[in-house]
Parts: C-alpha cells; sequence; structure tokens
C-alpha cells in the first residue's frame, strides 16, 4: 500500500505558482526525503496533503484514503510538524500536550512524558516562555506522542542544537523500524542523505527527480581535486571551480582521458578523484536545472 499518493496535484495563488502536477507514490513504511530550498513548494504540498489547503486540481490519497473525504479519520492515524508551531499563549507544555491527544480522543500522556525526557522538554514551562527550539520540542511531541502510522514533517530540525537533532533523528528511526512511514520535508540534505532510502527533489512547483537517495547521488560527474599548477581553460565539462593557494577543486564531466592528457602538460603533485555528494548535486538541478549529469 501507498502511504502517500498524488496525481498532477496543482495549486495556483490567482496567477501565481504553487505546486504544478506533483506526482509523488511513497510505499508504506518508507523513510522519504522531500527536497528543496524555501519556497520551492515543499510545505504548499504538504498542507494540501494534510488538508489545510485545497488543491488547483488533482488528487491526494493518505493511507489509502482520500483525504477530502476522510479528513478526520486520517488526521487521527497522522503526525504532523509544521515548519513553524504556535500554540495558545499561557498554555504550560503538559496543556498543550494534553490538548493534542484530546482533539485525537486519546490519553497519550506516558508517552508524552517519555518523549520530553529524551528531549529535555519541561512540561511545565509556559509555551510562551520556550525559546524557539524548544517549542519545535512541543510541536514534535504533538506530532509523535499518538504513536501515528504516518509522520509528516517540515523542516523538523530548525531551532534543535546538534544535540537535540541527534536525539530527534533515533526517536524517528525507532518508530521506523516499528512501521511506521516517515515523510520528511528538508533542505538539510545530510539529513535526507543519512536518513532517508528514497526522496523527490521539488523545484518551481514540480518534481525534478525522484529515486533512491543513491540514485540521486550518483552522476557522471566526478570532484577533482589537485595541488599544483595546470591550464584547464580549454577543457569542456568543468563547472563549480574553487582555488585556495596551489589546490584547485571542480567537478568534472568530461572524458578522463581528455582531463589527465591537459594535467599531464602542467605540473601536478597531488590529484583525487571522488564521486561528489548528494548537496553537489542538488545544486546542479537548481543552478542549471540539469538531470544530475
Amino acid at each position: 500500500m501507498l502511504s502517500i499518493e498524488t496525481h498532477a496535484l496543482t495549486k495556483r495563488y490567482g496567477t501565481a505558482r504553487g505546486i504544478d502536477g506533483v506526482n509523488l507514490a511513497v510505499e508504506q513504511g518508507a523513510f522519504y526525503g522531500f527536497i528543496g530550498p524555501n519556497g520551492a513548494g515543499k510545505s504548499t504540498t504538504i498542507r494540501i496533503l494534510l488538508g489545510l489547503l485545497r488543491p488547483t486540481s488533482g488528487s491526494a490519497r493518505l493511507l489509502g484514503l482520500d483525504i477530502s473525504a476522510r479528513r478526520e479519520e486520517l488526521l487521527a492515524r497522522v503526525g504532523y510538524l509544521p515548519s513553524e508551531s504556535a500554540f495558545y499563549p499561557g498554555l504550560r507544555v503538559r496543556d498543550v500536550l494534553r490538548l493534542s491527544a484530546g482533539l485525537r480522543g486519546m490519553d497519550c500522556r506516558t508517552e508524552a512524558a517519555s518523549l520530553c525526557q529524551v528531549l529535555q522538554l519541561d512540561e511545565g514551562r509556559k509555551v510562551n516562555e520556550l525559546s524557539f527550539g524548544n517549542r519545535k520540542k512541543v510541536g514534535i511531541v504533538c506530532a509523535m506522542q499518538h504513536r501515528p502510522e504516518l509522520l509528516v514533517l517540515d523542516e523538523p530540525t530548525s531551532g534543535l542544537d546538534p544535540l537535540m537533532q541527534r536525539a530527534f533523528f533515533e526517536l524517528l528511526e525507532s518508530r521506523h523500524r516499528e512501521g511506521a512511514t516517515i515523510f520528511l520535508s528538508s533542505h538539510v540534505l545530510s539529513e535526507i542523505q543519512r536518513h532517508c532510502q528514497r526522496a523527490a527533489i521539488i523545484r518551481e512547483g514540480r518534481i525534478i527527480a525522484e529515486g533512491t537517495v543513491n540514485e540521486l547521488s550518483h552522476s557522471s560527474a566526478r570532484r577533482i581535486v589537485l595541488r599544483g599548477e595546470a591550464s584547464l581553460s580549454a577543457l569542456p565539462g568543468l563547472r563549480d571551480m574553487k582555488q585556495e593557494g596551489d589546490s584547485l577543486s571542480f567537478l568534472y564531466s568530461g572524458s578522463m582521458d581528455d582531463l589527465l592528457r591537459v594535467l599531464s602538460l602542467g605540473h601536478v603533485k597531488e590529484l583525487s578523484v571522488s564521486e561528489p555528494d548528494l548537496e553537489e548535486i542538488f545544486l546542479h538541478y537548481y543552478t542549471e536545472g540539469g538531470d544530475g549529469q
């Protein structure tokens, strides 16, 4: 079964672009990444999936059910963390957590207490006195305390320090091992590369690439780092060149024979060739509209 399925999902705000023809298929039990910078359409897609926005056209299903027809039932089975959480001022953390659980008709106090302990969140604090990072923790507990089948997380680690980020992902990995589907929207590519099995890249409201993280990371380009002197100006297939002292780094997608021939005319002391990481591939998609090749 698919936990998330969209067909030609489109949202327009008058003449302004929201998303255009988004097709997603997220298998049950997947740890799935949704990659794109701010403004690419990630949050718009998520809000439509959760019934918070109506699409201009297209369709969306969660856990095999039409979100527009079965919204209340689905939201009881889904945990959602928005990129920014807002709470009623004056409430204490425990009150917010109980309100969130009560909206689902559940008593989640035991699980909430366990999550608060892991995240070092004081249930007695007033939410309007919390830092941005601690408000993010409240949102995380609200999303996870009812142990949902599907977790939809929009930029979940913004505001969390590195230790809390590590604790958070340990929680996600544990839920994933128990069978939950994780849909992680992020522009932090190291998070996607480290934790996700598959991912989609969204650019200007359109999905421009989808596949396993290894497939998305694969490219015919190579990261070349050399120390010494070489004249590379006439060599095609060069981009992202950076120089510090006598060290030169660049991405190269041309013939290795041609590269070695040019380098042999110079004076190269050290040379390394490696595959670029996901971040470099991602930047290629965005800066050149490329296909990763």
